[in-house]
């Protein structure tokens, strides 16, 4: 599964709006949309703090393509 789907997927089992991440991790809501999409890399804190927020690891969310989703 692709980041963006993966991060998507994550967010709605979490309840979360795109707003709420891109204030958890200290950016506007267009910057967080382009990451989201791939348009835009995320620092290693912000896939931290995100990775943190949905209890998995970076590898899983942002790496691997066989997701426990």
């Amino acid at each position: 599964m692709a980041t963006a789907k993966k991060l998507k997927a994550y967010r709605c089992l979490k309840g979360a709006k795109q707003e709420d991440i891109a204030r958890l991790i200290g950016v506007a809501l267009n910057t967080y949309n382009f990451k989201e999409n791939g348009k835009k890399p995320f620092t290693l804190n912000e896939a931290k703090i995100i990775s943190d927020f949905f209890e998995t690891t970076i590898d899983e969310l942002f790496f691997k393509r066989n997701s426990k989703l």
